[in-house]
């Protein structure tokens, strides 16, 4: 099995290939609470219209996979809000300024009762809970 994650942007009034990439696809696998891994990012289309012209002025276009376990009702990235999927897995995208292309938006999940089950923070490689998960088995 191979997946591939092609990243598109709205250019010129229509969509347009910028990116992406592919890899041996995983195997499904039951996540707890959260898991955010594989991440990838490109430069958006914008740059050849706006001066000056840089890369460091242009947008950075970045996305990462998101998996959810059973309890979690909805997931938000940043602001934005995502019902949880039927297959529990989605992919997050979002723009920052290229200087800004290693952090990624504060990702959470929320359980039905709207308590937050876990998060996972710009720079963080482990969620809160599975955080918590492995100092308790400490």
């Amino acid at each position: 099995m191979r997946e591939h994650i092609a990243l598109l942007e709205w250019y010129e009034q229509q969509w347009r290939y910028v990116g992406g990439g592919s890899g041996p696809g995983e195997d499904p696998f039951n996540v707890d609470v959260l898991d955010v891994r594989n991440g990838g990012g490109v430069l958006s289309l914008t740059r050849s219209i706006d001066p000056p012209r840089s890369i460091t002025a242009a947008p950075w276009i970045s996305c990462v996979k998101v998996s959810l376990g059973q309890d979690v009702d909805h997931v938000l990235v940043g602001a934005r809000r995502f019902e949880k999927p039927e297959h529990r897995k989605l992919i997050a995208v979002w723009t920052s300024p290229y200087t800004s292309r290693g952090a990624r938006p504060v990702i959470v999940a929320v359980g039905r009762d709207g308590a937050e089950l876990s998060r996972i923070g710009p720079h963080d490689s482990l969620d809160t809970h599975t955080r918590a998960r492995l100092r308790e088995e400490l």
